[in-house]
């Protein structure tokens, strides 16, 4: 059985920045520093399960979406279609 990509760094920058939040805002929701949003975005850890769910909500995200599907090309799909 093939391991599933997971994009989750790059879906958390992606959302942060198509929603034009900053690093502090989601350190807020999440109750953490700048410091951890830095690192789940270059990939160098990754969020709590807590954390996750707090940021799905916040973006309206499912946690399976949010860390098995490339959410830029699904937003350009919902764009150009």
């Amino acid at each position: 059985m093939e391991t599933p990509k997971i994009f989750l760094s790059s879906n958390i920058k992606f959302l942060r920045t198509y929603y034009k939040k900053t690093q502090s805002d989601l350190a807020k929701i999440c109750n953490k520093k700048n410091t951890a949003i830095s690192n789940w975005e270059s990939g160098t850890r990754e969020p709590n399960s807590i954390d996750l769910a707090r940021l799905a909500n916040f973006f309206n995200i499912s946690i399976d979406d949010f860390l098995l599907k490339d959410l830029r090309e699904e937003f350009a799909k919902n764009k150009s279609g």
